[in-house]
């Protein structure tokens, strides 16, 4: 290593390259990269793990628990075998690369090729990505599927449906167009939570209801535990948008905070709607808005403004609010298709929301240090710059990915549900949805007396007549 004179540079011991740090390996961003994806993998486990066990009843909180711990392990074994190399590898189709395994060394201590760490640290990431999509859609699903049909469902639909979105958007496919103007989708808005949302809702019109007296009656457990498990999701969401340029960065300074910022401005008017409606504030409410804000800001976040993200706060607090609590009682559509938690409301409409307001709000500048080929610019911009077509065309971009997402995963999930349910049942037998756990796994959340099981009598002592009455009230 020497200066552009020939001059040697003398580095600190600890900086200076060695045979497990090349000289390109920057530690920083090597550091940060891996801290950020167990940020976010840990939305996962235990995040949504304690949030679907605790959010759900009580007799169905050890499946959906199950259900998001068993999907976190097998996404990561169908990641490194398969799945990865047809998200990010050389493409098969403009719709998906080629399956190969990501296990050699030579593959995995190479340089990931766009920023200046290890290919190690990018396969991790976006298996974290991968593992918490199949998990969202989840949600949709808990309280009847059946659990041999979620262990055949999970690679199935992380090789069909989830690489082929991310191939397509993120890894050089038919939408991801490497000069002039690209689908903006800074972390997921698209790829993670618009295909979450409809995959989940369509997969839980295949599956069908949960049982009449569930969906009447479905308080959560543990209110406690599933504020706990939102605090990891929102605060794990530090390394779900902040590692997502993939550098030590400004963009990535910026996107944390816009993050927060929105997410909190959610929050407050999913909160304010409530009382103002319904007179009460809500717990499950705030924790609903949390999600939208995160999820809104989440195609954007380090390519706008903090001023837009306060106001892309204050619309996923208010669409989805009213899509839920308004649009979903008044609708057959909604009424038909039993979504346990409305994921499709807080990930898919919040998550189109965000696509198309980032498509509105993005900055040109923010866009081209996130990515220096990308000369796009959001509507009000390129209107305020005089490129107002320009502009136009990144909005309709915005509106094609989210119809392709949109068509390829209702199309998609409902094949792979069809072809699981050739095979085993998708929805539990009648006996387990009335008992749960119980009969599901022979495992209970709660193994407390009088916590849904009967007390024994208590012992009493038959006294014959014959012993006086004084000795009968000192027993």
């Amino acid at each position: 290593m020497s200066y552009a004179d020939g001059g040697p540079v003398h580095l600190p011991e600890n900086l200076a390259p060695t045979g497990a740090s090349p000289e390109w390996n920057n530690k920083g961003d090597n550091a940060w990269q891996l801290t950020a994806a167990t940020l976010v993998g840990m939305q996962s486990v235990p995040g949504l793990v304690i949030l679907y066990g605790s959010m759900v009843k009580k007799k169905w909180a050890v499946n959906s628990a199950f259900m998001a711990l068993y999907a976190f392990a097998a996404v990561l074994v169908c990641w490194v075998l398969w799945a990865h190399s047809m998200a990010f590898g050389d493409p098969l189709c403009p719709l998906v690369g080629i399956p190969w395994p990501a296990l050699s060394q030579h593959f995995l201590l190479g340089k990931f090729k766009p920023g200046w760490m290890p290919q190690a640290d990018y396969v991790y990431f976006q298996f974290a990505f991968a593992a918490i999509t199949v998990i969202l859609l989840a949600g949709s699903l808990l309280g009847r599927m059946n659990f041999y049909a979620w262990m055949m469902f999970v690679p199935l639909w992380l090789t069909f449906s989830y690489t082929v979105g991310a191939f397509s958007i993120w890894g050089g496919g038919f939408l991801d167009q490497k000069e002039g103007i690209m689908i903006i989708d800074y972390a997921g808005g698209f790829v993670i939570h618009l295909s979450s949302g409809v995959a989940g809702f369509t997969a839980a019109y295949w599956v069908g209801p949960r049982h009449s007296h569930d969906r009447k009656n479905f308080p959560p457990n543990n209110i406690i535990h599933v504020l706990g498990g939102a605090g990891f999701l929102w605060m794990g969401w530090t390394g779900f948008n902040g590692g997502s340029p993939f550098v030590v960065s400004s963009i990535a300074s910026l996107a944390i905070l816009n993050t927060h910022l929105c997410t909190s401005t959610s929050l407050i008017v999913w909160v304010s709607l409530d009382m103002i409606f319904y007179k009460k504030s809500s717990v499950i409410g705030a924790v609903q808005g949390m999600i939208t804000g995160l999820v809104c800001i989440t195609p954007g976040a380090g390519v706008v403004d903090s001023w837009a993200a306060a106001l892309m706060g204050a619309v996923s607090g208010a669409v989805p609010w009213y899509t839920m609590m308004v649009l979903h009682r008044r609708l057959a559509f909604f009424q038909k298709v039993d979504d346990t938690l409305a994921v499709f409301h807080t990930h898919a409409v919040a998550g189109a929301l965000g696509g198309i307001l980032s498509g509105l709000f993005a900055k040109p500048d923010l866009l081209s240090m996130f990515c220096p080929s990308d000369s796009s610019t959001g509507l009000l911009y390129g209107i305020i710059k005089g490129q107002a077509s320009q502009g136009l065309r990144q909005m309709l971009y915005q509106l094609a990915g989210a119809a392709f997402i949109t068509v390829w995963n209702v199309v998609a999930t409902s094949f792979i549900c069809l072809f699981i349910a050739r095979i085993v049942n998708l929805r539990m037998v009648e006996e387990e949805l009335e008992v749960g756990d119980g009969a599901a796994h022979g495992e209970e959340a709660y193994a407390l007396w009088g916590d849904g099981e009967n007390m024994p009598n208590r012992l009493r002592l038959r006294i014959p007549p014959g012993i006086p009455s004084i000795c009968r009230r000192l027993v």
